[in-house]
């Protein structure tokens, strides 16, 4: 009853002010004042006068435009169009002409502004009180029907002319002033309304039936309208209709559905292949393909979305399979170009040799022409752009230009080495090759001279011909990790240096701080102080500050399962590498380390994942050190790399690291139990206690030599690191005079460190004499924390691809995981044609409503669905993204990148779904007007999604993306007067069901015009808003991505703003 009388009173003043301009219009000058009405011989109305109406109609639009568009602009898009829509008469003047046929003093019967005024007034009046609707017709007293006067004229249906010799104006808006209208009381015509209560006729709108009703001798009822003739008086008859109300108060002057009216005197049943909607003025023919009987209201669209759907699975299934054939095709040529080039490569190798055998048959050549031949062989290690700015790790003599062995340019290209400038010569050779045959010929015919020379060299030193890196070189004193909160050190006084060109194996028992140590050095600590020193080449810099050039492979094998081994490489390489540095050399580089990690075999292998099986643990351990050696990084830092691998992977793994060291690079690793022969291989051993107390630090062919000073001796047949190991774990005592506790203060009084104060206890009598003692440099300490979190300077000398040079890359990467996890995309667009189906048939499109209901429902559930989908972009593979963005690949690219590929979804979801909620429900507005509002919708759910998805955990933004669309659009359809109310209008289901309801609303014109302000009114929905809204979701998504990658940034603590350089 509440929602009745609202709506009564949002119709009110915008009734008055169409009536209010209507009867302004009408030719009622001819007629004015004293002048009697027009005798028997005066012509009837024509449309002369008709168009005279229209003509007076247009300028009193345009003098009280203004004060329209202040009352009811709200619900008028355009008043001339929208009152034109209503009262264009112009070729529909039958009605006039039959009811001046009928009624000779037809203007003098219509109401003017004071009695529309009395009208309406008591409309609003009664719609404060608690009245039925049908209760809700009745007028208050006025001037011509009160308790004293009640003609016959003030029944419904029934109107009186003018009382003779009357003076009155009919633009008089006082209802005191109303004329007199007491006489000649006669039924209304057809094509008018006659309310009761008052003794004048209005026009119907165009869209209504407005026939002269017929008696009903048993009810007494005027059908097809509702009221009733006064009892006891048998001169009455039936007139008109009394009433003209929204849909949902009454129903009854609207054009019947399954009819159309093309003016209001007139409803002609739809025909055969037609169909007409309530409130039709024309017939719609139907779309081909469907069924319209007679007398069709809505056409059944079904086939239509079945066959759209049946079109867009089609492109679906195309393009998919288009991709995954033309993605084959390119690995099969490839694979067959590789295979050409190695059997190509072998073959140069194998004369060359025959012709190296032949001329050492004859003669034997120097020692200094031996070396140099020697030197006749290239690694390509081409150095990164700048990285001259970093000193080199060691001399590399000059060396003559050498003519090669074989006469082939392809294969030779950038070879020759020239005194002082060969990178020079071996870009610019590398940049000439263009296509695959020519790069792969390139590539692994300088892997065979390498493989060759290796074998020629076994008595030369690798490090005269290797090419060197820049150097880094990492010093650390009194190096102290603190728990925050908790005040207890999980690392103490731990000093020492890495070098350049040496494997530093990081050694302990569990609890000992190995990982904790070498994420300290790599600026990868979180969640506790740092006390000490770390110096980078002797300086007091941030190891951020080289991010470009350090590699840290985590325990955890963090790779891209859905991509294969190759793919994962070349990635890596690409955005990781200097920008300058030629296709050829990446793809050299590439190749080098899937030949060195012994990856040939599974190179076009998916990784996989746990769900989904790929390769081997230990070839994707090795993977995933891969990921690191592509970049050609000066230091590299490992975290566990050999577990879970056998001794052969093992081996494998240290001699492709073991050349690394040999070009200078620094290596860092953390080891469990090594055997004998891997432990021989490494450089350096940092033996680490329990509690981050160190050992030993030192080469590894002088650890026995110092424990047997200690008194510690290992037993023959028992490997070194093990037996040390079980002594810090308390396994196995150390035996001689010293305790494994002792042994971190022997290790300390060795070197001359300070010991700490509350150990001094632990000093024994012949070697705590005189320990140092002095108190850490506090200074130094803040100074570093500041330096390292709050100036990150790139020191690295190294330009990678800028920021769109590396969104086409991550574009490419995220287009074939994409099409590779097509069935997950499937199964979203299943979901959505479900719910579409389901919506479409249950929620109908109501005219009351403008469909409010059913779009309530659809917001919700593609909200919903495409933010559940739309998580999966961002929250299955944040590991690699941190992993990726710490090591200085650009965030920016790839965000855009992933949301780029998301483009396609946003695009494709609101058309899947619709195929079904439109063809099943059919509402008035436009398929593309539906799309335009469903597909801004989805881009704001998504950019929302994206913020869950960085900022929570996949099962927390899983119910978030649940909750959100819920709780929001019940807030959106709260009452006005409610406290969630002052939320509501910044919600983004308030915006869309706004723009769906719009859309329809503008679709109802002529009998509607009252429906469609009541609704909107209702809804407090304003027809100019559309267009805003639309833009207000835009930018929530917009902003949304925004905040989402602020977001992101923050957590892998990357400054934002720090994405802009380098671009």
């Amino acid at each position: 009853m509440n929602g009745e009388r609202r709506i009564i009173t949002s119709w009110i003043g915008y009734l008055i002010l169409i009536l209010l301009l209507f009867v302004g219009n009408f030719p009622h000058h001819v007629w004015c004042q004293n002048r009697p009405p027009p005798r028997k011989g005066k012509p009837r109305l024509s449309p002369l006068i008709s168009n005279l109406f229209l003509g007076r109609f247009n300028k009193t639009v345009e003098q009280y435009q203004p004060e329209i568009e202040k009352e009811i602009g709200f619900c008028t898009q355009d008043v001339k169009k929208d009152f034109h829509g209503a009262f264009d008469f112009e070729g529909r003047e039958q009605f006039f002409q039959n009811c001046q046929d009928k009624l000779k003093d037809l203007p003098t019967r219509l109401c003017t502004v004071s009695e529309l005024r009395v009208y309406f007034t008591s409309f609003l009046k009664n719609a404060g009180e608690k009245k039925s609707v049908s209760q809700s017709h009745f007028l208050g007293p006025n001037r011509n029907c009160n308790l004293t006067s009640w003609s016959q004229g003030c029944e419904a249906g029934w109107a009186s002319t003018v009382n003779p010799g009357q003076k009155y104006d009919y633009n008089e808006t006082d209802p005191k002033k109303m004329p007199f209208r007491t006489t000649d009381s006669k039924p209304c015509c057809e094509g008018f309304f006659c309310p009761q209560g008052l003794t004048c006729m209005i026009p119907c709108p165009l869209g209504a039936h407005c026939p002269v009703a017929k008696l009903n001798q048993t009810t007494g009822i005027c059908l097809p309208y509702h009221y009733q003739l006064p009892s006891g008086q048998k001169n009455y008859s039936c007139g008109s209709a009394d009433m003209w109300v929204p849909v949902q108060m009454g129903n009854e002057i609207f054009c019947a559905a399954g009819y159309y009216c093309p003016t209001t005197i007139k409803k002609i049943q739809c025909p055969q292949g037609c169909y007409c909607r309530m409130g039709s003025r024309v017939k719609y023919r139907c779309f081909p393909g469907t069924k319209c009987d007679k007398g069709t209201e809505i056409p059944s669209m079904k086939v239509y979305g079945i066959l759209l759907i049946a079109l867009l699975t089609a492109i679906l299934i195309v393009v998919y399979n288009c991709s995954d054939q033309v993605i084959s095709t390119r690995y099969e040529k490839q694979a067959k170009s590789r295979e050409e080039a190695v059997k190509y490569a072998r073959e140069i190798q194998a004369r060359q040799k025959s012709r190296a055998a032949k001329d050492a048959s004859g003669w034997k050549p120097s020692g200094l022409q031996g070396i140099h031949q020697t030197l006749s062989r290239k690694f390509s290690r081409t150095k990164t752009k700048g990285s001259p700015s970093l000193p080199p790790s060691g001399p590399l003599g000059n060396k003559k230009e050498i003519r090669p062995l074989d006469d082939n340019t392809e294969v030779d290209k950038g070879l020759n080495l020239e005194n002082g400038d060969k990178t020079k010569h071996e870009r610019k050779a590398s940049k000439e090759l263009h296509t695959r045959s020519q790069i792969f010929k390139y590539a692994y015919g300088q892997i065979e001279k390498e493989k060759a020379m290796e074998e020629m060299n076994m008595y030369m030193s690798d490090v005269d011909v290797l090419r060197k890196r820049p150097r880094i070189e990492v010093a650390f004193k009194e190096l102290t990790l603190t728990l925050k909160g908790k005040n207890r050190n999980i690392m103490r006084n731990v000093s020492g240096k890495i070098l350049p060109g040496r494997i530093s194996a990081v050694m302990g028992p569990s609890g000992a701080g190995k990982t904790t140590f070498l994420s300290a050095l790599t600026g990868k600590i979180s969640g506790c102080t740092m006390s000490g020193m770390i110096l980078i080449n002797g300086k007091n810099e941030s190891i951020h500050s080289y991010k470009k050039i350090v590699g840290f492979v985590p325990q955890d094998d963090i790779v891209h399962g859905d991509l294969t081994v190759e793919e994962n490489l070349r990635f890596s390489a690409r955005c990781r590498l200097s920008a300058d540095l030629p296709k050829a050399d990446k793809v050299l580089i590439t190749e080098r380390v899937i030949e060195a990690l012994g990856l040939q075999g599974v190179r076009d292998s998916k990784v996989g994942t746990v769900e989904k099986r790929g390769i081997s643990g230990g070839q994707k351990k090795r993977v995933n050190v891969g990921l690191e050696m592509v970049m050609e990084p000066s230091l590299l830092i490992l975290d566990e790399p050999t577990s879970g691998l056998d001794s052969a992977s093992s081996s494998l793994l240290l001699r492709a690291l073991r050349r690394e060291a040999m070009e200078g690079v620094n290596i860092s690793m953390v080891v469990h139990q090594p055997s004998y022969s891997l432990y021989k291989m490494f450089d350096d051993l940092i033996l680490l206690a329990k509690g981050g107390l160190t050992v030993y630090h030192g080469p590894v062919d002088k650890v026995e030599e110092y424990f047997e000073g200690l008194g510690i001796t290992i037993p023959e047949r028992v490997n070194t690191p093990d037996h040390l190991i079980d002594i810090l774990e308390g396994i196995i005592k150390p035996g001689g005079n010293v305790t494994a506790q002792q042994l971190p203060v022997r290790w300390m009084l060795h070197n001359g460190y300070r010991v700490p104060p509350d150990m001094l206890h632990l000093c024994d009598q012949n070697s705590s004499a005189s320990p140092p003692s002095h108190e850490p440099n506090n200074k130094d300490q803040r100074e570093v924390e500041k330096y390292n979190y709050f100036s990150t300077p790139d020191l690295s000398g190294r330009v990678t691809p800028g920021v769109f040079r590396q969104y086409k890359y991550y574009l490419g990467r995220v287009a074939k995981q994409r099409m590779r996890d097509a069935r997950v995309q499937a199964a979203d667009y299943l979901i959505l044609l479900l719910a579409g189906a389901c919506l479409g048939t249950m929620a109908e499109v109501s005219d009351v409503s403008f469909g409010y209901t059913g779009y309530q429902y659809t917001v919700i559930a593609v909200s919903l669905l495409c933010m559940i989908g739309a998580l999966r972009t961002f929250s299955q593979d944040k590991l690699q993204f941190k992993r990726e963005s710490a090591s200085g690949m650009k965030s920016l690219s790839y965000f855009m990148a992933k949301d780029t590929m998301d483009l396609l979804n946003i695009v494709m979801k609101p058309l899947v779904y619709l195929c079904m909620f439109y063809f099943f429900s059919y509402p008035r507005s436009s398929f593309v007007s539906n799309y335009l509002v469903l597909l801004c919708l989805v881009y704001c759910v998504t950019g929302i999604s994206y913020t869950l998805a960085i900022s929570l955990e996949f099962s927390q933004a899983q119910l978030w993306s649940v909750l959100l669309p819920v709780v929001l659009t019940l807030v959106a359809n709260q009452d006005k007067k409610s406290f969630a109310s002052l939320v509501a209008k910044f919600v983004f289901p308030r915006w869309a069901l706004e723009a769906f309801v719009v859309a329809n609303s503008k679709e109802y014109n002529g009998v509607w015009l009252l429906t469609r302000c009541a609704a909107l009114k209702k809804f407090d929905f304003d027809i100019h808003n559309s267009k805003k809204c639309l833009w207000y979701l835009v930018g929530t998504g917009v902003g949304c991505r925004v905040i989402a990658f602020i977001n992101g940034a923050i957590e892998q603590k990357i400054q934002p703003f720090e994405v802009l350089k380098h671009w």
